[in-house]
């Protein structure tokens, strides 16, 4: 008993197989950041290194701090990240850049990384939270019904049948019961009628 309240909480040694309960949940967290119905902002004030690096580059948009660093160390330390690492990586910078920054790990600074595509906006470090909020407030001017479809298209590029159904049925299908077509099929087939066509959208 003793033995096992010593070593709880202590990874497993070594024996070959996979203990799941000790896998960091950063694919759950990407994943969260991706089908969440609002832009993600990324606010890079220092280091975005290894796994930072790859979360910034997940949320929608990145404001950074003109002090910024940005890298991927993973294979000079024995780790990576591919897959989303790797894929949206790709489509922010581009096949030949990404695996630059993936086989090379280079460091960039922010400027370097807003050429890349890696950073939407670079801001003077004391401007840094105040240039974030005024994005924030940019985005609250627009359609949050629009964003939200907006950015399930963006995510269905990647997600498979997972991300199609996220803009069919979270956006076109919840749209759809409040047309005059749904609510005249619902009545004809409460009613055991035919439907009157002239409610049908043309």
């Amino acid at each position: 008993m003793g033995r096992e309240t010593a070593n709880r909480g202590e990874k497993e040694k070594n024996d070959g197989q996979l203990h799941y309960h000790n896998v960091p949940p950063v694919v759950d967290l990407y994943q969260l950041i991706d089908m969440l119905p609002v832009p993600v902002i990324a606010m890079v004030n220092g280091f975005a290194v290894g796994g930072g690096n790859v979360l910034a580059n997940m949320c929608d948009l990145t404001v950074a701090s003109d002090q910024a660093t940005f890298r991927q160390v993973g294979p000079m330390m024995g780790s990576y990240d591919a897959g989303f690492g790797t894929w949206y990586l790709e489509d922010a910078v581009g096949r030949k850049r990404a695996r630059e920054i993936w086989y090379l790990n280079r460091k960039y600074t922010a400027q370097q990384a807003q050429a890349l595509g890696l950073v939407n906006e670079v801001a003077p470090h004391a401007e840094l939270r105040a240039r974030t909020e005024a994005m924030c407030e940019e985005l609250k001017q627009r359609g949050p019904q629009a964003l939200a479809a907006l950015k399930a298209a963006f995510h269905a590029r990647h997600n498979g049948v997972t991300g199609l159904s996220r803009v069919t049925i979270d956006h076109l299908v919840a749209n759809y019961y409040h047309t005059e077509e749904a609510k005249e099929m619902g009545r004809s087939f409460n009613a055991k009628e035919p439907p009157d066509p002239d409610k049908f959208y043309r």
